[in-house]
């Protein structure tokens, strides 16, 4: 009998939500001041060859190559990415959750670097 009363008590549902609303709108903060960079692939290299930014953080690779497969990851003792194949016009989305200096790579030219400075 009490259980029910207490369900049904619309104070409870005011007493949670006002506890749990510092919480949700510190994460809209974070979700709202998160960036994303496009990063172009064309011509066998990233353009621009570096970026800082963010932790947190969004950086879209962008095949802009119309006939040439690219296949981006990222290694380090820290984070791991790997985007598998790229066809041409594709989009792959990196986000980065920690602070470091990254360095992206394309398995399929080996001289395609992109340095990403996560601050």
């Amino acid at each position: 009998m009490r259980l029910q009363r207490l369900v049904r008590d619309p104070t409870l549902y005011a007493a949670i939500f006002a506890a749990l609303l510092p919480f949700l709108l510190s994460a809209g903060v974070a979700l709202a001041t998160s960036k994303q960079y496009v990063i172009s692939q064309l011509g066998r290299a990233f353009t621009p060859v570096e970026v800082t930014i963010r932790r947190g953080d969004t950086v879209q690779i962008l095949n802009d190559d119309g006939d040439l497969l690219h296949h981006v990851y990222l290694e380090s003792n820290l984070f791991k990415f790997d985007s598998g194949d790229q066809g041409p016009g594709s989009r792959t989305n990196i986000v980065f959750p920690i602070v470091g200096t990254f360095a992206v790579l394309c398995a399929i030219h080996p001289k395609m670097k992109l340095t990403v400075h996560v601050k």
